[in-house]
This record gives structure tokens, sequence and C-alpha cells, in this order.
């Protein structure tokens, strides 16, 4: 099937709020235990496109199979070169391409942008993840130990870096 990659329209935000809603119940790629609701969508949508930063969806065959943005890493002017990105896919689409289809499209952006670096914030346990960023060229640093909780345990993080341009 084909995929196309393009700026999320409010009419998507219903299929996001299903991904979304989907990770949040069965993993631990979100550290948050309650769903969203519509408003929580919007709210981040026009969040990311308030501050000059896209919100991207993936569709094949008319139906929206996963979506993805970055934000800055930090608020500080020091961090002004660096970005945080975030995808999710939808359960039945993930390792068919999608994923790495939407993280393409958000380093192109990221790199016209002028941005230096992405950031990544995987649960440290997600090997399925780290691997996705690794055959991405992403670095994956040391676990942060215990520095969230989910599903009554205490989860570590891994930060993946990729440069996006040479330093």
């Amino acid at each position: 099937m084909d995929t196309h990659i393009r700026d999320a329209r409010p009419a998507d935000y219903p299929a996001m709020l299903d991904i979304y809603n989907d990770v949040v119940a069965r993993s631990t790629a979100i550290y948050c235990e309650e769903p969203g609701d519509l408003a929580f969508m919007e709210g981040y949508v026009s969040g990311r496109e308030q501050t000059g930063f896209p919100v991207l969806v993936a569709e094949s065959a008319g139906h929206v199979t996963g979506y993805g943005s970055f934000g800055l890493f930090r608020p500080r002017p020091g961090y002004r070169f660096t970005v945080e990105h975030s995808v999710h896919v939808r359960d039945k689409r993930r390792g068919k391409g999608t994923g790495s289809a939407i993280m393409s499209a958000l380093i192109a952006r990221a790199k016209a942008g002028g941005y230096r670096v992405m950031i990544g914030a995987v649960d440290s346990d997600n090997a399925g993840s780290l691997e996705f960023h690794r055959r991405l060229g992403f670095e994956i640093h040391s676990a942060l130990p215990g520095v969230g909780e989910k599903f009554g345990r205490r989860l570590d993080m891994t930060f993946v870096t990729l440069q996006l341009e040479s330093a």
C-alpha cells in the first residue's frame, strides 16, 4: 500500500486520537495513563502549528495510519536549534514503513527549518523503537533510570539523537 505524508487537518483528529489512545492504553511509549479527548488533540495540533512546528499524518487508502511532530526540546535560547520528535503509528501498520515515512518527512522539515539536532525520548524497554531509531541514524544514549511511571511501575527513559547538520 502506498503511504502519503501530509500536514494534519481537523478531519484527521479523530483518527489521530484513536492512535494516541491506543498507545496510551497498551504501551509505555507515552508516559500518560489517561486517554485524551478530541479537545486534547485539537489543542496539541493547534499548539504545534501556532509555534511554527509541523504535525504530519501518514495516509494510506484514505485512512490515517500514523502521525508525528516535533517541537523545541527546551524553551531556553541555548536549545533553539534542537527539536524533540514524537511519532505514533496505528498498531496494524507498525513495521511496514509508516513510521519511517513520517520520520523522513519530519527530518526533512527540521533540516529545512535550520535545526541541528533531533531528539527522541524512548522507553528503555521499547527495543523496537530503539532499533527503529538506530536504523534511521539516531545515536542511542544512556538510560535515565526511574524517571517515568506507568502501569504501577517505574520506567527508564533513553534519549536518542540525530545530528541534522555537521558540527
